[in-house]
């Protein structure tokens, strides 16, 4: 019929008519946000990222090895797609999660003011980890409520990793943390994006400051 719809925008549709059906399946649950630790609002409202390194997103997700349950901490350029950080970990503690964040400030190729945004989850409102972001001088941004599709880029990311790369359960977390390292770098440099003119995150996150300066920036020049 000639009705051009993203998977995005499909899904919007559905769950404004009330057609999304909701899994039966149980699930480990990574998020806790009933919490008193102070929760900062959500920067991106109407932002839409425009270049790299303007927003960060960061989540949390489960992968089961035939140990025990493991827990995987990402962050991701909301521009290039480019997982900039993560860190697997047997526990969801602030101090775990944090060295995800620590790599991708790391990471970094520029120094343009960045916002950081997740749910409002207990290990992102930690002392310890706006402690991380303040030093890295980045702004907190949070889902308002228990909606997950305001941090939709980050579950979609997560999506990608179990349902395309991660499918054989591991023996140990050993052997697991071996195939995440191998599974990120391969999304990062070989995996291209529809979204991303079928370029791969690298691709596009290696390209000159020039090309991703601002456009406030280069209509000023």
């Amino acid at each position: 019929m000639g009705i051009k719809l993203g998977r995005d925008a499909l899904f919007s549709y559905l769950r404004e008519e009330k057609m999304l059906i909701k899994p039966l399946k149980s699930y480990t649950k990574t998020t806790y946000s009933k919490h008193w630790l102070k929760k900062h609002p959500n920067l991106l409202k109407e932002l839409k990222p425009n270049r790299i390194e303007e927003v960060f997103v960061s989540d949390i997700t489960y992968i089961k090895s035939k140990e025990k349950t493991h827990y995987l901490s990402l962050v991701t350029d909301a521009f290039s797609r480019k997982i900039m950080g993560y860190e697997l970990s047997d526990d969801m503690g602030a101090e775990h999660v944090v060295k995800a964040l620590e790599m991708a400030i790391k990471t970094r190729k520029t120094d343009w003011p960045l916002i950081h945004h997740s749910d409002r989850g207990l290990q992102y409102c930690s002392s310890l980890y706006q402690k991380t972001l303040r030093s890295g001088q980045i702004q907190t941004s949070m889902t308002d409520g228990y909606d997950c599709y305001q941090n939709a880029l980050a579950e979609r990311i997560n999506g990608i990793l179990k349902q395309e790369f991660l499918l054989e359960t591991c023996n140990t977390g050993s052997e697991l943390k071996k195939y995440i390292e191998q599974s990120i770098k391969i999304y990062n440099q070989e995996r291209p994006h529809l979204s991303l003119g079928m370029k791969t995150p690298d691709q596009v996150h290696q390209k000159t400051e020039e090309e991703n300066q601002p456009r406030s920036q280069v209509l000023l020049i």
